[in-house]
């Protein structure tokens, strides 16, 4: 029985006793899981186990292409019950994730106290991969951005409000634009939850759509934390009524190279600053930050 991660570019996966990026009690749990899949009669019908961690609880999602039977319930209620974990099942897609064990769970979260923020998540949303580093990331950004009350900001692909909460806390008028309905729901439920509702307000909005970028309103600043493919249809349509300042978060150096260049020599932006954030160890991926002005 191998448990590990697949390796590069295969199908194959690299047996571990234990990995240095994750969380060390994470890590520990490695050898144990072994144990644990090994004993379970759906063995051959487990290809993948996902790791969630939030500060207080560690959820550890079992892709499983048959159903459990009764022996094979008992062996994971055991084991949650010995490594404090929460298990959740999924069945099929990712709508299918169902929490399993144990039957009173505490939500998962991770929290921002430079800005006095508390966000929580499921399982399956997106959120960044190393929480201290995430924030250092939101303080640089929002230094580089510099919100401040009585302006009008745009925080695009949002998410659950990484972003969007610290600047409304800043007293900012914010609002989040986000592709994922259910982002959207669970930004507007974090920003109740934490006292913000008036500050900021969270859209469904397609910002690789050209029409839908090109309706959107006037702002006097704007953060951009969008996925690999880049913002491009986005940076396009600031055109002179687009924000003054834009902060960029990049995880592809490469659209974010293409989109500056859109930036300063066809929207008359200037770059005055980047950086880089290490937000994965060990991997020679980072997040990149670009700021922008325009007179």
């Amino acid at each position: 029985m191998l448990v590990g991660f697949r390796e590069r570019k295969s199908t194959y996966v690299a047996d571990m006793d234990s990995c240095e990026v994750l969380p060390a009690a994470v890590s520990e749990l490695i050898p144990k899981l072994r144990e644990l899949v090994g004993s379970l009669t759906l063995r051959d019908r487990l290809p993948q186990i996902e790791v969630v961690v939030g500060e207080e609880v560690t959820v550890l999602v079992l892709r499983i292409l048959q159903p459990l039977i009764a022996a094979d319930e008992a062996a994971l209620r055991a084991f949650a019950g010995k490594t404090g974990v929460q298990l959740w099942l999924q069945s099929a897609g990712p709508d299918s994730v169902q929490p399993f064990w144990p039957e009173a769970m505490p939500p998962l979260y991770y929290s921002l106290p430079e800005f006095g923020v508390r966000i929580t998540f499921s399982p399956t949303d997106f959120t960044q991969v190393n929480n201290a580093v995430n924030r250092i990331l939101v303080r640089r950004a929002l230094a580089l951005l510099d919100p401040r009350p009585g302006e009008r900001v745009g925080d695009f692909f949002c998410g659950l409000g990484n972003f969007t909460l610290p600047i409304a806390r800043m007293g900012a008028s914010v609002i989040g634009y986000e592709g994922s309905d259910r982002m959207v729901a669970r930004g507007r439920e974090n920003a109740e939850a934490n006292g913000l509702d008036r500050e900021c307000r969270f859209e469904l909005s397609n910002l690789f759509d050209p029409k839908a970028c090109a309706q959107l309103g006037g702002l006097d600043k704007a953060l951009l934390d969008p996925p690999r493919e880049g913002a491009v249809e986005l940076v396009k349509s600031f055109s002179d009524r687009g924000p003054r300042r834009l902060v960029y978060v990049a995880c592809d150096p490469a659209t974010l190279a293409r989109d500056s260049g859109i930036l300063v020599h066809g929207q008359g932006y200037a770059l005055r600053a980047a950086g880089i954030v290490n937000m994965f160890a060990h991997t020679s991926h980072v997040e990149s930050l670009a700021l922008f002005d325009r007179d």
